[in-house]
């Protein structure tokens, strides 16, 4: 918002701001409007002060960078002429004989000469440093002549902003001379409203005192209807209770005269004569009654039922008895070869166990001697007699150790005897290709020396190629090629691979 500041000695402006002043007593916009035009003539007295101080540093500035290239020229004129005597004295001093003197001038002129350099490199540094600051002063002047344009641009919307309360201010004024004589009309219309009024409270009393009474009936009435409701409730309830009732009688009438029909064949106006009763004689108990047909039901049932195809299913069931005869002859031939295979394997198993145990039993020894550097081991099996049921025992002794169990050796020395019996399996039965994961990751040096070296005698002495999954530096080091992941860029994985034979044959040729 741009601003236009009055001067001091313009009775118009001072006028119109009086105007405008006393208006703001009966609204608040107006007070709004006059506290912004205060705060834009400040803002602007601030910006103009600031746009004065910015010019006259501007000046300054500007008069001591004229001084300082004025002082630049002339030190580089004077190091231009230093360096010309230097030329000369070096000169004249190649020409001449050694003396202490000429050596002492040539100290003089080198030290001016060095001076002459440092001060024209301080004043060079203080040159840029009054340029750059040059410049930003210069880009203060262009912001602060933009937010003087800016005021400007705010006075000029706040005076019309005072026109427009002026016209409002006159408009106001209009109004107010024009409703001057509504209080008179406003005192006579409320004298009426009042006179009204009490009529109407006094209505009020009366309809109040027969809406009282109006209630009290209503209160007697609906009490009766309500009792009137109940007493109608329970009547449809013990008619509902009734016509149930009666439903359920219909229902067992009507099971009683299926069941007699079922039971006897006849209706139920035929039971006096099938139980042999006259007219008007008595009828029997219920309990001897029920007693007499529970008898004869359980004779009925102990005679059971008539079984017309006897006959056809005792052949059925011969027949089903040779079929499953026979059968059962084949089943137990089955069972007896069975029988001689499982005993047949069996013996077999044991054979090929025996001779695969002393096999995998001296190559374990033997294992376990190279990779512990001595000391003894070998296998045993336990539990049972038969080598088919029985469990597997490793006995070991590493060098200066008694014979014990696997479960008492240390972790390295377990890691090393494992490694053994695995590579004695290995022999026993070797295959094409072996994978070994992390086996070295509990070995020290030593022992990961050691099953290096029995890895490459196997590997030389059959065609069995391995893989080891490893991160041990001696192992890789005496692998033929390794295979690695590696991460050129980020969240990018490529993979490595390097032969060392190939490697160390380069180096060789080198």
């Amino acid at each position: 918002m741009a601003v236009v500041e009055p001067q001091r000695g313009d009775p118009l402006a001072r006028e119109l701001l009086r105007q405008v002043g006393i208006q703001a007593v009966g609204g608040t916009a107006e007070a709004a409007a006059r506290e912004a035009l205060r705060l834009a003539e400040g803002a602007h007295h601030k910006a103009r002060d600031a746009r004065a101080e910015a010019a006259s540093a501007a000046a300054a500035e500007a008069s001591r960078l004229v001084g300082l290239n004025e002082d630049a020229t002339r030190i580089a004129a004077e190091l231009n002429d230093a360096e010309q005597q230097r030329a000369a004295a070096q000169g004249a001093l190649d020409g001449l004989e050694p003396d202490m003197e000429g050596r002492a001038v040539l100290g003089a002129l080198r030290d001016r000469l060095t001076e002459g350099r440092t001060d024209l490199s301080r004043r060079l540094n203080a040159h840029e440093r009054l340029r750059r600051e040059a410049a930003v002063r210069a880009d203060r002047l262009t912001k602060i002549a933009a937010d003087l344009i800016s005021w400007r641009g705010r006075a000029d919307g706040a005076a019309t902003r005072l026109a427009q309360l002026a016209e409002r201010r006159t408009a106001a004024a209009a109004e107010l001379d024009g409703i001057s004589g509504r209080p008179a009309e406003i005192d006579a219309l409320r004298d009426d409203l009042l006179q009204r009024l009490d009529t109407a409270q006094g209505s009020r009393g009366k309809a109040a005192d027969a809406v009282a009474e109006a209630e009290s009936k209503l209160a007697v009435l609906d009490r009766r209807m309500k009792e009137a409701a109940a007493a109608l409730a329970e009547s449809r309830e013990a008619a509902v209770r009734a016509e149930s009732i009666l439903d359920q009688a219909i229902r067992q009438r009507g099971d009683v005269e299926r069941a007699v029909g079922e039971r006897l064949d006849c209706a139920p106006d035929a039971l006096a004569e099938i139980a042999h009763l006259k007219d008007g004689e008595d009828w029997p108990a219920e309990d001897d009654t029920d007693v007499r047909m529970n008898r004869l039901i359980r004779e009925r049932d102990n005679m059971g039922p008539v079984n017309l195809r006897a006959e056809a299913e005792a052949a059925e069931i011969d027949e089903q008895i040779g079929a499953l005869t026979e059968e059962r002859g084949d089943l137990e031939a089955a069972i007896a070869r069975l029988r001689q295979g499982i005993s047949r394997l069996n013996r077999e198993g044991r054979e090929r166990l025996a001779v695969a145990f002393e096999k995998i039993d001296g190559h374990f020894s033997t294992l376990f001697t190279r990779l512990f550097g001595g000391g003894s081991a070998h296998l045993s099996l336990i539990g049972s007699d038969d080598p088919l049921e029985a469990g597997l025992e490793i006995m070991a002794s590493p060098p200066g150790k008694k014979l014990q169990v696997l479960s008492l050796l240390s972790g390295g020395e377990q890691a090393l005897t494992a490694l053994s019996l695995l590579f004695a399996v290995f022999l026993t039965n070797p295959a094409p290709i072996c994978v070994l994961d992390e086996v070295d990751a509990p070995l020290d040096d030593a022992n990961v020396a050691r099953f290096c070296d029995l890895l490459e005698d196997i590997a030389r002495g059959s065609s069995t190629r391995f893989l080891i999954i490893t991160h041990h530096r001696m192992t890789m080091a005496r692998m033929d090629r390794l295979f690695g992941v590696t991460m050129g860029e980020r969240g990018v994985s490529q993979l490595v691979s390097v032969d060392l034979h190939a490697a160390v044959g380069l180096e060789a040729a080198e």
